[in-house]
C-alpha cells in the first residue's frame, strides 16, 4: 500500500483521505486539503507513504479516490463503512493495528459533518500529540519531527514534536500535483477489515443545503441611527448618498425595503 520507489524508506507516513465535493458543481472529487496532505507527505525525505480511507465504495466516490492514486500510488487502503456510521473507531483500529510514525490529513472534510474534530478525537483515542495548520515537514531525526506551522498573515512557526503524531494541513500546504490517468486506473483499492459503529447522533440530525449568506450593505457611516436610516432611504431613492429630509416612517421604510431588494438581501 505504498509506492514501489519508497519501499525501503524508514519513516512510515499514513495520509487519511476523503471524498471531496466540488463547491460549484457538487460532483465528487479528491478533497483539496487531503490532496495537499498527500503532496506534503510525498515531499518528506526517506518516507514510505500509504493512503487510508474509511467510507463507502459508491460509484461516485471511487473516481474521487482514484484521483489520489493518480498522484503516484499503486494502492489505497479502504476500510469500508456503510453510510451513517462513525468512522473514528474503524480508523483508530486500522492505525493501531499497523501504527505509522506520522499521520497527515486535511483539517476538515468537504461534505458530511465537516466539523474538523476527527483529527483531535483520533489523537485523543490513540494518545498521540496533534499539530494543526502544517505547512511543511522539515526533518525527522531520532523520533522527533521538526514541523513548520502556518500562522495568520503569512507567518510561520517552527515546532518539534515527538512521534508518533497526527498533523493537519490547510491551504498553506503545497498545492497538489495533477492526477495522472494511467496510475489512477492501474492502482487498486485494497479492502481492510474494520468494525462498524452506528452514529446515532448523526441519524437524528436534519440536514439541508447551505445557503449563501447575505452580503453586507456598503452605506456611508453616519453619526447616529437616525442619520443611517435617512442615508439608506436616500440611496434607495437614487439620491447618490444624499440624506432625505422630512420623510415619514412609512416612506423611509419603503425606501429601505427597496434598497434591500436591490442589494440582494431580500428577494
Amino acid at each position: 500500500m505504498r509506492p514501489e520507489a519508497q519501499a525501503d524508506a524508514s519513516l512510515e507516513i499514513t495520509v487519511l483521505v476523503s471524498v471531496g465535493r466540488h463547491p460549484v458543481t457538487g460532483r465528487a472529487r479528491r478533497a483539496d486539503q487531503d490532496a495537499r496532505a498527500v503532496e506534503l507527505a510525498r515531499g518528506v525525505a526517506d518516507a514510505s507513504v500509504q493512503l487510508l480511507h474509511a467510507g463507502g465504495k459508491e460509484a461516485d466516490s471511487e473516481p474521487a479516490l482514484r484521483g489520489y492514486l493518480g498522484m503516484g500510488f499503486d494502492a489505497l487502503a479502504l476500510v469500508e463503512q456503510p453510510e451513517g456510521t462513525d468512522v473514528l473507531p474503524a480508523l483508530a483500529e486500522a492505525l493501531d493495528a499497523a501504527p505509522p510514525q506520522l499521520v497527515i490529513t486535511g483539517e476538515r472534510a468537504e461534505q458530511g459533518e465537516g466539523s474538523g474534530l476527527l483529527p483531535y478525537l483520533l489523537a485523543e483515542r490513540l494518545g498521540w500529540p496533534v499539530v494543526s495548520g502544517l505547512a511543511a515537514v522539515e526533518s525527522v531525526e531520532n523520533g522527533v519531527a521538526t514541523l513548520l506551522q502556518a500562522l495568520p498573515r503569512g507567518q510561520r512557526r517552527r515546532l518539534k514534536v515527538r512521534l508518533p503524531a497526527i498533523v493537519t494541513v490547510d491551504g498553506a500546504a503545497p498545492a497538489p500535483r495533477q492526477s495522472a490517468y494511467g496510475p489512477a486506473r492501474r492502482g487498486h483499492l485494497a479492502a481492510v477489515p474494520g468494525s462498524v459503529t452506528v452514529d446515532e447522533a448523526w441519524a437524528s440530525w436534519e440536514t439541508q443545503p447551505a445557503r449563501k449568506r447575505p452580503k453586507r450593505l456598503k452605506i456611508v457611516k453616519a453619526a447616529s441611527a437616525r442619520d443611517r436610516f435617512k442615508a439608506a432611504a436616500a440611496k434607495a431613492e437614487g439620491g447618490g448618498g444624499q440624506v432625505l429630509t422630512d420623510v415619514t416612517a412609512e416612506e423611509g421604510a419603503e425606501a429601505i425595503l427597496k434598497l434591500l431588494k436591490e442589494e440582494g438581501v431580500l428577494r
